[in-house]
């Protein structure tokens, strides 16, 4: 197999998964409050690595190469907002 058949053969693999997460809606507020704990707000890999005050290197987001991530950013997103429009919820210490 070439590598472009392999890529194909991925991107097949998990678009089931991708339009099933795009399809979940949020109707339960334990499930929400679950999904905002887990699901992190911004990569927590993303830093800038400093000595003494000066910046050494700078580590970039690495959570862009999940293959999932934009939906699961849409998850969070529509967890947060079932949270804080429908439960009328405070939702800024998922901030």
């Amino acid at each position: 197999m070439t590598s472009i058949t392999l890529v194909h053969l991925h991107k097949d693999f998990l678009q089931p998964i991708r339009e099933w997460l795009e399809s979940r809606e949020i109707h339960n507020t334990q499930l929400a409050h679950f999904l905002c704990r887990v699901i992190p707000s911004q990569c927590p890999f993303e830093r800038d690595v400093t000595m003494f005050g000066r910046k050494l290197f700078h580590i970039p987001a690495m959570c862009k190469l999940n293959p999932l991530y934009e939906q699961l950013v849409s998850l969070r997103f529509r967890s947060l907002c079932y949270l804080a429009d429908e439960c009328g919820e405070d939702i800024t210490i998922y901030c």
